[in-house]
């Protein structure tokens, strides 16, 4: 593969990830404008965006069967289709129950074929083993990249059209992005590796062999604190800031500074992990929000914890997953990489689930996040103690007959 193969691919990947998950980041900022115009509570649109995340945890790992059968490409132009489908029922529901079907669950169905799994499934077997880490940094800091734009975008539209016009707009935005998909179909050589030695191991069986494996759960687990961790402060930060009497533009701010150190830390974090061994960079990850986190809720409020915070955090922001997708091809191979990345993810959005859904209901029940806050610093300890005893050896598994090695 040349160099503008290679590049192709992981620009195309990045830039449908890059919007898919940037529309995502953004949805914090609607909260206010949305529950404002609609009459309808803080724990009602926190109740439709943790369906979202449950949805797409529950979804993805069906959704990577899709991919590792018939192909990426596939699944991520029918995630761009339901995606702005999501969208434009988003915009027109009158009622909590329209809003969480269409921002909860055919959103969250888009994101299990627009986002990480679906493309770094795809990178991870049309890219060379030597350039994998190279491949899914780079993709993640052009997703990156894109959720910063994202942010301006978002507020420049629902301050100059409304949050209707926006989410509208964010919908054609993703439909012109269905070519893209196509440079990352998968030739069947691809989906299948003669030579590799989980050529003949079924579906059934690599799931079976996944599962029985301490490290894969410990995975699982360890995962929910980072889709806790995330969802909680992508939904709740900008109401929290402005609750504290802090200015809109300093949450606008706060996202965007996330999203671009977020192109940084991926990229550096997709490097390391092909030169450091990867359960101990995620455990250093999570121990590093985790004081992160404290430091914010400890020290005096200001603009400029404010704008520091969301550096730390975005340089860490999604940094885990090229580093977790990484681990899971190290140790069981890359012919079902997206279903069992898919596992792995709904531990990620379990976590999401709770960190927006409890976001709501606490704030509902005490007027303050403190108890999030402190319930995300323990997971994030948790984690770390989780990801440390991991054995990331490769599965050893009997080559085929003939094959090569």
């Amino acid at each position: 593969m040349d160099a503008s193969q290679l590049w192709l691919l992981v620009l195309a990947g990045g830039v449908v990830m890059g919007l898919a998950l940037g529309v995502r980041h953004v949805q914090g900022l609607f909260l206010l404008p949305v529950t404002m115009d609609r009459g309808w509570s803080r724990e009602t649109f926190a109740i439709a965006l943790a369906v979202q995340n449950l949805t797409w945890g529950i979804v993805q790992p069906f959704t990577g069967m899709i991919a590792d059968r018939y192909g990426s490409a596939k699944v991520i132009a029918g995630g761009l289709l339901f995606y702005a489908l999501g969208l434009a029922g988003m915009a027109h529901a009158t009622t909590p129950a329209g809003f969480m079907w269409t921002a909860g669950v055919c959103i969250g169905i888009a994101l299990s074929g627009t986002a990480f799994a679906a493309i770094y499934g795809a990178l991870s077997r049309l890219v060379p083993p030597e350039r994998r880490s190279w491949a899914l940094g780079v993709a993640g800091a052009v997703g990156g990249l894109g959720q910063f734009t994202m942010v301006p975008a978002a507020q420049w539209l629902i301050g100059g059209w409304g949050w209707v016009a926006a989410l509208l707009t964010f919908a054609v935005a993703l439909l012109v992005l269905l070519p893209l998909a196509f440079p990352l179909s998968e030739p069947a050589g691809n989906l299948r590796d003669a030579a590799a030695p989980d050529a003949n191991l079924s579906l059934p069986a690599a799931i079976r062999e996944a599962f029985a494996s301490p490290g894969f759960w410990l995975l699982n687990l360890g995962f929910l604190a980072c889709g806790f961790q995330l969802a909680f402060i992508g939904t709740h930060l900008p109401a929290y800031l402005m609750d504290k009497g802090l200015r809109a533009s300093d949450a606008v701010a706060a996202l965007a500074i996330i999203a671009l150190t977020n192109v940084m830390g991926t990229y550096v974090c997709g490097i390391l992990g092909a030169h450091h061994r990867r359960k101990y960079l995620l455990a250093g990850i999570y121990l590093l929000r985790t004081a992160a986190i404290a430091l914010f809720v400890l020290l005096p409020l200001s603009t400029w914890s404010v704008y520091a915070f969301a550096a730390v955090m975005g340089f860490v922001w999604l940094g885990t997953v090229p580093l977790t997708n990484g681990l899971i091809s190290q140790v069981f191979g890359v012919r079902y990489i997206t279903t069992l990345f898919g596992f792995v993810f709904f531990g990620h959005q379990l976590g999401s689930f709770m960190g927006v859904w409890l976001g709501g209901v606490v704030f509902e029940a005490t007027g303050s996040y403190d108890l999030i806050w402190l319930g995300a610093m323990a997971l994030g300890v948790l984690s770390a103690a989780l990801h440390w005893p991991i054995d990331d050896r490769e599965i050893q598994r009997s080559r085929p007959a003939g094959a090569a090695g």
